[in-house]
């Protein structure tokens, strides 16, 4: 009956990442479904805290989009690579990276993406190599930042065991920022020559590259703008410093025991609070907020982590006797089959945050070291495996000269090189760092 019920997450699994949008919530709760009514499992508390968490951060960043502090950023990030533009394979990943930092999810790279193709089209460089290494800059940085869905859910699962939030960043940000620079700088020599590329030649004797330069959003209130981002990167701040600090949390006394407030309960405080404060300030209307791409995608976050994982706890905590049984010796020795395990998995969900929150927790389950599981961690960036995720698509849309490609076959497509290497590195290096710091 294990195999059955394992069968049966994998395929809503499937399913769901198919439908796209809330698709992947909602199939994961067809799957509940199936495993309480038909196999009788019962059904674990959902993650009510890291939907809440997450719903707080969006909040935030969709009202620093609304106040135009995005396009102020993409204004900064566009005359950096304009400045530079043989520089450009090098520079690219890591301003994606600070986006996505800043930020919390990958989908603000869409606003540079554009900009990035251009320069380096103009400087006669293949946009394939900042093309590319920047999309899984973007992603990597997911595992990097403090106020993405991602690290507040491997927060909400390693706080009970002692570990704060300095205790990931501190080993998550080192290693993905060594995997982006030496993905980057294997990128400068990926492919032909662009002078030489076929299928550039053609485009440029068939008249395809004569279209006007792309040029960043017009910003209407720069004042707004900076206000917006101000405000935000000083929550983010906020944010790490009391989940690093746990002596400056308000601490109350409950029950006859001094105790400090959750991180849950401050990252939910912080960045409502951040929301109201930007929309006050910049004057925004709350629903410009709403209607952002940013809110967008993250409430798109939020269902995939309610459905994904209820059904993937409840799928493990009423097998755990027969999984702990078939595969806590093999995952005890081979510690490394549980990283692989991560990456095929966000593979299939097309979702750090539901990664980590649907088989981190097997990991606990299994014994692991809460401390390997940071050192995984950038495993879960696996989704630019197949060419299909819509940042891969957005890049390849935006090289007019048609370097960046999918592949004959497929897997052979221009993220796969820089998406092996960025995350291999980054694995490698927080395996490194764990053992330094612990």
């Amino acid at each position: 009956m294990l195999t059955v019920q394992f069968a049966i997450v994998i395929i809503a699994i499937l399913i769901g990442a198919r439908l796209g949008g809330i698709g992947l919530g909602v199939m994961g709760g067809l799957g509940l479904a199936v495993l309480v009514f038909v196999f009788g499992l019962p059904p674990t508390s959902p993650p009510i805290d890291v939907i809440l968490m997450i719903a707080a951060v969006i909040s935030a960043a969709a009202a620093m989009q609304a106040a135009g502090g995005l396009d102020y950023l993409v204004k900064i990030a566009e005359h950096l690579l304009r400045k530079n533009p043989k520089h450009i394979t090098l520079l690219s990943p890591l301003v994606a990276y600070a986006f996505t930092f800043l930020a919390g999810t990958g989908h603000v790279a869409y606003s540079i993406l554009p900009v990035i193709s251009e320069v380096a089209q103009d400087a006669k460089i293949r946009p394939e190599r900042p093309l590319a290494v920047s999309v899984i800059a973007s992603q990597q940085a997911i595992t990097a930042s403090p106020i993405s869905a991602a690290t507040v859910a491997l927060l909400a699962l390693l706080s009970p065991y002692g570990y704060s939030l300095f205790d990931i960043l501190k080993v998550s940000i080192p290693a993905t920022l060594a995997g982006i620079i030496i993905a980057a700088i294997f990128s400068m020599k990926q492919g032909k020559e662009l002078v030489n590329d076929p299928e550039y030649i053609n485009r440029l004797k068939e008249g395809l590259l004569q279209k006007p330069s792309t040029k960043s959003k017009k910003i209407n209130d720069i004042y707004k703008s900076r206000i917006s981002v101000y405000i935000f990167i000083a929550a983010t701040f906020l944010v790490v410093i009391f989940g690093s600090f746990q002596r400056m949390r308000p601490s109350f006394i409950i029950d006859g025991k001094l105790t400090s407030i959750g991180m849950p309960a401050i990252i939910e405080i912080v960045m409502l609070s951040t929301s109201a404060l930007i929309l006050l300030f910049t004057r925004t209307k709350g629903m410009e907020a709403a209607k952002s791409s940013v809110f967008s995608a993250g409430m798109q976050a939020v269902v995939a982590i309610f459905g994904i994982a209820w059904m993937g706890d409840t799928f493990i905590k009423g097998n755990i006797t027969g999984i702990m049984g078939d595969i806590q010796s093999i995952v005890t020795q081979m510690p490394w089959l549980f990283g692989l395990a991560l990456f095929i998995m966000s593979i299939l969900l097309f979702s750090q945050a539901a990664t980590v929150r649907a088989i981190m927790p097997l990991g606990l389950t299994l014994k692991l070291s809460p401390i390997l599981l940071i050192a995984f961690f950038p495993a879960v960036n696996g989704y630019f495996f197949f060419p299909n995720y819509p940042t891969v698509v957005a890049a390849i849309n935006f090289d007019r000269t048609g370097s960046t490609h999918i592949g004959k076959y497929l897997l052979n497509h221009s993220f796969m090189k820089p998406g092996l290497i960025a995350t291999g590195i980054a694995m490698l290096v927080g395996y490194i760092l764990i053992h330094l710091y612990w």
